[in-house]
């Protein structure tokens, strides 16, 4: 049991309902540690845990209450289309990181990121996966500039806006994490749907915003993106790759805290990799907690204890899913039940990289 719940701990779990079911109820007392909330399904375009602030609330609470520690329950928070709490489910509309990026004022970021706050506080959520502090490399990005995910291409402004979010979300007591390392801001696709490649498009000064906010001791957490980059590791994608992680991330960038993946079920590691497989290397590359957020396949058990599949919305992304693209059902997931007897099956040694990662620190930086 012991084991089961440090198991546990690992994991990030998304769930249907906008009351909490038997099953995640049980997970969180059986020592589940992290919950993601989500708004809508995306197939079914039908409520998933938001309906109202009243209702999320009681749900959040009841969630915490089944704790026996202290439950972290996450969310995308990152404004405009990219919020999980929005006009639709009652919240204020929220401005995107493009536009306060745009705005560049420090008084207006302070104010954009307290309303960002002042929600997650109202529903009891403690950490939002946000900021997003990729550089707005392309812009024709599907996964970042078309979004508006990002404050600029120019890293100082980036790093400025970025600062002004984490202080009002720490004033606030809700943690952060950095995304997405070691930058999306060039890549043409989203990971959710296809393995994308940024080895020919990714700049060294991506590193930069990581690095500068890691030094001046603004980062909770960091979040490893899914996006394969040769230049940093020929056969891993950055959240499965320990040149990436271990040797760049805690190695040269000095970062210490915890690691998160991005969503493991989405597409550009279920196309490549088994479930066992794709946990496995992250845990080896360096990973500390890892997200099944159960919206690319959905295997839960209803009411009548049968297995239910279906789709559902990407954690952060159902404001800004095109209505043309549709959703690919990932191979070889567990069931959420399941999800910790997988890990239990699964060996975690942290290995040393075999490849030679040069030395990627903007000219004149040191890591901190």
């Amino acid at each position: 049991m012991a084991l089961r719940r440090k198991i546990a701990s690992l994991l990030v779990v998304g769930f249907r309902g906008t009351q909490a079911r038997n099953w995640i109820i049980k997970a969180v007392r059986d020592g589940l540690g992290r919950v993601i909330i989500l708004d809508q399904d995306l197939e079914s375009k039908s409520v998933r845990n938001i309906r109202s602030p009243e209702q999320v609330t009681r749900l959040v609470t009841t969630l915490k209450d089944a704790s026996p520690g202290r439950l972290i329950v996450s969310i995308d928070q990152e404004g405009d289309r990219t919020s999980r709490l929005n006009p639709s489910n009652g919240f204020p509309a929220t401005r995107s990181e493009a536009e306060i990026g745009a705005a560049n004022s420090t008084s207006a970021t302070r104010d954009w990121a307290r309303g960002l706050v002042a929600g997650l506080t109202r529903i009891g959520a403690n950490l939002n996966y946000a900021p997003v502090v990729d550089l707005n490399i392309n812009p024709d990005s599907r996964a970042i500039g078309k979004l508006g995910r990002s404050f600029s291409a120019d890293p100082d402004v980036v790093v400025s806006n970025a600062t002004e979010e984490i202080k009002a979300h720490r004033a606030a007591g809700v943690k952060t994490c950095l995304k997405h390392f070691p930058g999306s801001g060039s890549a043409a696709g989203n990971t959710d749907f296809e393995v994308v490649d940024v080895s020919d498009t990714w700049q060294e000064k991506e590193l930069e915003p990581f690095q500068r906010l890691i030094r001046a001791g603004l980062a909770d957490s960091v979040m490893a993106a899914h996006v394969l980059n040769k230049q940093l590791d020929p056969a891993y994608p950055a959240s499965l790759s320990t040149a990436t992680v271990t040797d760049l991330l805690r190695g040269q960038l000095g970062w210490h805290g915890p690691v998160v993946s991005d969503d493991m079920q989405a597409v550009a590691i279920t196309d490549r990799y088994g479930a066992a497989e794709a946990v496995a290397l992250a845990l080896q590359a360096g990973l500390d907690l890892l997200v099944f957020a159960n919206q690319q396949v959905y295997n839960g058990a209803d009411r009548r204890g049968n297995s239910r599949h279906d789709h559902q919305s990407r954690p952060g992304r159902a404001h800004h899913r095109g209505p043309h693209r549709p959703v690919r059902r990932a191979r070889g997931l567990p069931p959420p039940e399941t999800v910790t007897d997988l890990l239990g099956q699964v060996p975690t040694p942290r290995t040393r990289s075999r490849y030679n990662v040069r030395r990627l620190l903007p000219r004149g930086s040191r890591s901190g």
